[in-house]
């Protein structure tokens, strides 16, 4: 749950696990997620509890259509509590209220429950607690950047001290800036949670949904917009750090932070569903990068405020997820050369060309500016790089890339034909043709009779299957069936698919890549296999974990989550499925 400034994960218990400060990227004052410690141990930490004596069962879900989790707690005699979590969210003095702050309203549904709140903060990577102070109804958290101050009408004695009490009526927590707070906690957690309930049901009822799997993909919307950050426009890759790819494996990766690509296929799949203002706010963020590069450089990823340094280093004070170090902070993938971001800025910023919803449609101006993008795609399509799938200790010229930067040079040549610029028209049009026989000639192995995934090799990955998503073949062209097959044939894994086969830096890949398996369900009907694509949706569908999320890997076998949470990729081929997937309006109309 968050509000685009902030995030949180709670379990299904109702607690907090995990949450950074004062932004995603941020330190975790929430770090019970890599702790390696059950959070009911008596020295759990990293944490914000609401337990109830006796516990034995928890029922969670989320108030429709919105980002307010409810979880109710019941004890052995049948008493109940019941924890609604959000993060305000709502529009005040005409902007955008979204504070570094979290609210928790706890009331009691029947019996006489007894209770304790168990608020476990942590500092510095560690399990170290930060110092505290209160008063007569906070405690404050003196945590460097950004203190934290937690108001409440329960007894604080009682909160400070972690003692069990009867829970007898509301109460209301609300942490947030180290600011005192104002008028009656009560009334204002209950107004504000209105307010954001509100919020959230008026954009979730602009979407476009497709008839079916509507409350699947609303969720998968909501969680997208949950990776932005509003303030900049920037989207991460997922909320978390360090959730292995599989079980005790070194596959621990930090993905706080806007990868191009992985923010191109958000987008993407938001556009499809009508939500153009998480287009328009990184459309903003992507004209920051490309005016600071002047023509140069771009990296695969920038921090959520625009850094460029992202170093990658260990955080030995905590263990990691299950005990599975290490826990990484910084990721050294911004330090590659992936040119797949070229095709990936411009493929992001062309709708603007054509969309006259936009409260700014792009110019002439920002045509010039990408027209440096595809010059540095036109120099670059041949160079090797580090791919998409981010090798970390060898290079080739990867077909993705190379498409990726013919993809450039296409939809320049269509933008310059939307704003009647003919002579850029043909000067792009006739790049993209340089590059397109560069594919055609080089990637095609002929031996093998299929593409590779490298210009002159032999090897395979599930991202030959976008050559169609690209339009750079149709779903009925004799060389994409030979691709496909060669794809299904190395890489499926009965209802799951691999990215690639073949060992990297860490070993073989042991578990399924979520985002691989829509790949595969949108190619299987494209070529006509509609049936199979719609049965391996449902199977995927029942690797959802009880919120209705994804994480970026899954257990061939168990369909258990692995990999960092919740993950736009995953999110993104869901909701792209759905709506190629689903019967048209006009069938229930």
């Amino acid at each position: 749950m968050g509000n685009c400034a902030v995030t949180a994960l709670v379990d299904r218990e109702g607690r907090f696990v995990w949450g950074c400060l004062p932004r995603v990227d941020g330190e975790p004052f929430f770090s019970a997620l890599l702790g390696g410690t059950d959070p009911d141990s008596p020295d759990a930490f990293g944490l914000w509890a609401i337990d109830i004596e006796n516990f034995a069962v928890a029922e969670q879900s989320y108030r429709r259509n919105t980002a307010i989790l409810r979880t109710v707690l019941t004890d052995t005699s049948g008493a109940q509590v019941e924890i609604t979590d959000f993060a305000p969210r709502y529009h005040r003095h005409g902007r955008t209220y979204r504070p570094t702050a979290f609210c928790r309203i706890i009331r009691p549904l029947s019996g006489a429950p007894r209770i304790r709140v168990r608020l476990r903060p942590t500092v510095n990577w560690t399990k170290q607690a930060p110092q505290r102070t209160s008063g007569s109804n906070h405690i404050r958290y003196l945590v460097d950047g950004q203190p934290m101050r937690l108001t409440t009408d329960a007894p604080v004695g009682h909160v400070h001290d972690e003692r069990w009490f009867r829970l007898e009526k509301s109460l209301a927590f609300f942490l947030g800036p180290d600011e005192p707070f104002t008028g009656d906690i009560q009334a204002q957690a209950r107004s504000m949670h209105d307010e954001t309930l509100a919020e959230w049901q008026d954009w979730a009822r602009g979407l476009a949904t497709p008839v079916e799997w509507q409350s699947v993909v609303i969720r998968a919307a909501i969680a997208l917009r949950l990776c932005t950050h509003e303030e900049t426009g920037a989207i991460v890759a997922a909320l978390t750090t360090s959730i292995p790819e599989a079980p005790n494996t070194v596959r621990t990766w930090d993905y706080r932070y806007c990868w191009l690509r992985d923010a191109y296929y958000t987008v993407q799949a938001l556009n499809r569903l009508g939500a153009l203002d998480v287009l328009e706010n990184y459309l903003g963020y992507l004209r920051n990068i490309v005016d600071a590069t002047g023509g140069g450089h771009v990296q695969p990823l920038y921090g959520v405020g625009l850094e460029a340094s992202l170093p990658e280093r260990f955080a030995p004070g905590l263990p990691g997820y299950r005990g599975m170090g290490p826990v990484r902070i910084g990721n050294q993938a911004a330090e590659h050369l992936q040119h797949d971001v070229y095709g990936q800025i411009v493929l992001s910023n062309v709708q603007a060309f054509y969309d006259d919803r936009l409260l700014r449609p792009a110019d002439i101006a920002d045509f010039h500016a990408l027209e440096k993008v595809g010059d540095r795609a036109f120099a670059m399509r041949n160079q090797p790089d580090a791919g998409l799938w981010e090798f970390r200790t060898r290079a080739s010229v990867h077909t993705y890339s190379v498409l990726m930067c013919w993809a450039a040079c296409d939809r320049l040549c269509y933008a310059a034909q939307r704003l009647g610029l003919p002579d850029s028209a043909d000067h792009w049009r006739a790049r993209a043709a340089v590059i397109r026989e560069e594919i055609e000639t080089r990637a095609w192995n002929a031996d093998l009779g299929h593409y590779a995934a490298s210009l002159g090799g032999s090897d395979i990955d599930a991202s030959l299957l976008q050559m169609v998503e690209l339009r750079f073949l149709a779903p009925d062209d004799p060389r994409f069936l030979a691709t496909f097959a060669a794809v299904e044939r190395t890489l499926r894994r009965g209802n799951a698919m691999l990215r690639y086969g073949e060992p990297d830096d860490f070993g073989a890949p042991e578990t399924a890549f979520n985002f691989c398996t829509f790949w595969l369900i949108e190619a299987l009907h494209l070529v006509g296999r509609s049936d199979e694509a719609r049965a391996l949706f449902e199977t995927a569908l029942t690797r959802l974990t009880h919120s209705g999320l994804l994480s970026e890997d899954s257990d061939f076998e168990t369909g258990a989550p692995w990999g960092n949470f919740p993950q736009t990729y995953s999110l993104t081929g869901l909701i792209n499925c759905a709506v190629l997937l689903s019967k048209p309006w006009s069938a229930v109309r």
